[in-house]
């Protein structure tokens, strides 16, 4: 059991280096500040959990079963990265247009940032089908399926809250440079850029 779970962890350590939409919106919302960015995370986690879950009972197997929910989940999970692309542009934009005397927007809420995360996970169809491949293989031979793939799923979704926190941590250590206006605006273009490509792809995958 130690060795499962030293390579369990070690995959999911590998799993959240892998980057990805969730990185990216999780360092654009901290950028805003550490409470958006944790929030984020915690979102984006309990989408990863609610995935585990789904996959334990099975039901992701409908999903790669059906062609039909799985271009569905597709679509709408690419008009989500768009939507958080363009979000991202206008942002960057209005705080040029701070910096030019224009007021900007108030800051989003806590709950706007924890939504943003969760919606995120629950809208990327990969990360169901990826729940449903991966979880299995760490399940202990003997034990019982469920509770195990269960088990299995919270621990991942705490571990990348520790994992993802640090980058949280690191942004806010940066905060002097990156609270810059010409580097946050730029940093908010660069993720705006590639969660808009993100979701391109999305929708142009077969």
């Amino acid at each position: 059991m130690p060795t499962t779970l030293l390579a369990f962890l070690g995959a999911c350590t590998l799993i959240a280096a892998s980057p990805g939409p969730s990185t990216v919106l999780i360092i654009k919302q901290s950028l805003h500040s550490r409470r958006s960015g944790f929030l984020t995370v915690l979102g984006n986690e309990t989408g990863v959990f609610i995935w585990g879950v789904v996959a334990a009972f099975g039901l992701t197997a409908l999903l790669t079963a059906s062609e039909v929910a799985y271009d569905v989940m597709r679509v709408v999970g690419a008009v989500v990265l768009v939507g958080f692309g363009i979000q991202a542009l206008r942002q960057a934009r209005r705080a040029k247009g701070a910096d030019d005397g224009v007021r900007a927007d108030a800051p989003k809420s806590g709950r706007h940032s924890y939504r943003g995360g969760l919606l995120l996970n629950l809208a990327n169809p990969k990360a169901a089908v990826f729940a449903m491949s991966f979880l299995p293989q760490f399940v202990p031979e003997g034990a019982p399926h469920l509770p195990a793939m269960v088990g299995l799923a919270a621990l991942w979704a705490v571990y990348e809250v520790g994992y993802y926190g640090l980058y949280v941590w690191f942004v806010g250590r940066l905060k002097s440079v990156l609270s810059r206006a010409g580097v946050r605006r730029r940093l908010e273009q660069v993720s705006g850029g590639v969660l808009l490509l993100l979701g391109v792809r999305m929708a142009l995958e077969g």
